[in-house]
């Protein structure tokens, strides 16, 4: 798919709609029974965030992200981390040329438009460090040379919730960066049958199959996607009531630690990413409510009182969401 930037400047409301609508029933070609994980990937596409990816083994985070780095197009990247993964292996290094006699960069993985960082919490400090400069300024350094990554650039990060052995917790401003934290839970027994019956049949092994994953996406398509997402008619009261939600949630009973201002902005980029993808020209009190669990849960931490009972983020911010009122529509 040969797509120009001028082209992609020209896209509409509806054929944006329809290219987003076209990414997700790709996506779920290969990735059965999640279509919310699915759409909210889909949403930081559009919105240009990235996504920390969280749940058990073989629920299928990989899978996810291979499925629509196969539907987008560009570059893709995947870095598995581990506890001795240093930050040349991730941004590259400085190398000596014998025939040119000169030092040159070699690039590394990062250099790419979607990066799929598996078991990010493995790598060790100065690997994450890279990471955030990665992440927050689209750009790395290589000895002293500062690089700009090609846009987009979005990094989609798993995680397992579980098992913490050899693990390193992700700095909060380093989870602050995540545009949404995405849990991926176990489907349901009909989705899982029909999942289980695809990749087994006729298969040897257990690679994961994109084979059916079309490109119906490039990125410069997706780029002008993006602009017209951030340009999407907001009403101010539904500014305001972003700003509310996340301001109840630093002076909540329970929490111990609320979001800062980073999350009101991600929560309306947020917000408008799902509105466009639902096919609206313009945000909805129900697009801030159905951003505001991912945009906010890896961003605020629990009183201990509440760790303790077995409380999680998303219990306390089902109660701030009914709490706090709406504009209407």
């Amino acid at each position: 798919m040969n797509t120009t930037g001028d082209q992609a400047d020209q896209l509409g409301l509806e054929q944006a709609s329809a290219k987003l609508e076209a990414l997700e029933a790709m996506i779920a070609r290969a990735v059965i029974g999640q279509d919310q994980v699915i759409r909210e990937s889909v949403v930081a596409l559009v919105a240009a965030g990235h996504v920390l990816l969280e749940g058990l083994p073989g629920v299928g985070k990989t899978l996810l992200v291979r499925a629509m780095a196969a539907a987008l197009g560009g570059r893709f990247s995947r870095v598995q981390f581990t506890p001795d993964l240093m930050p040349s292996d991730v941004t590259g290094h400085a190398m000596f040329d014998l025939k040119s006699e000169e030092f040159r960069i070699r690039r590394g993985p990062i250099f790419c438009n979607l990066l799929l960082g598996d078991e990010i919490n493995r790598a060790p400090a100065k690997t994450q460090a890279a990471m955030l400069e990665a992440m927050q300024e689209q750009q790395v350094t290589i000895e002293g040379r500062a690089l700009p990554l090609t846009p987009p650039f979005l990094v989609f990060a798993t995680q397992n919730p579980i098992e913490q052995e050899g693990t390193y917790p992700l700095p909060q401003a380093q989870l602050d960066r995540f545009l949404l934290k995405v849990f991926i839970d176990y489907p349901e027994e009909s989705e899982e049958i029909a999942m289980v019956r695809q990749a087994t049949q006729g298969r040897v092994g257990d690679q994961l199959d994109t084979s059916r994953v079309e490109q119906v996406l490039s990125t410069h398509e997706l780029r002008g996607i993006q602009r017209l997402a951030a340009d999407l008619e907001m009403d101010d009261s539904i500014l305001d009531y972003a700003v509310r939600l996340v301001r109840a949630a630093r002076d909540w009973q329970g929490i111990e630690t609320g979001p800062g201002p980073r999350a009101t902005v991600a929560l309306v980029r947020a917000a408008r990413g799902h509105a466009l993808a639902s096919g609206n020209g313009f945000v909805t009190p129900d697009d801030v409510k159905a951003m505001a669990a991912s945009v906010l849960r890896h961003r605020l931490k629990l009183t201990a009182d509440l760790e303790i009972e077995g409380y999680q983020p998303d219990d306390v911010l089902r109660d701030l969401l009914s709490a706090v009122p709406a504009p209407r529509a």
